[in-house]
């Protein structure tokens, strides 16, 4: 059902007041919000897997790109430092 354009005002009115006078209570409801809506969105994605449909693509998290570049920087030091180690050894065999 749609609503009304007196309705409508009346809902922007009020939520520009709410966010006047209780900016807290917005931030902590547009959270709200937006784990409502990933979790509907990973419901849609089981209901879909479970269907043998292909679920949409979507991007790898910021906090699962850094922990990959981290591993990788990590993987990189120690093979260096293995590398390093290996020769040092090998040209103190040499003399």
């Amino acid at each position: 059902m749609a609503w009304s354009q007196d309705e409508e005002r009346m809902l922007a009115q009020i939520e520009r007041h709410l966010v006047d006078e209780d900016p807290r209570l917005v931030a902590r409801l547009e959270s709200f919000n937006e784990r409502v809506r990933r979790s509907e969105e990973s419901e849609r994605r089981r209901a879909a897997k479970a269907d043998g449909e292909q679920p949409p693509n979507r991007r790898p998290r910021r906090s699962t790109v850094i922990i990959v570049i981290s591993w990788l920087l990590i993987a990189t030091l120690v093979a260096t430092l293995l590398v390093l180690v290996l020769r040092h050894e090998a040209a103190a065999l040499a003399f």
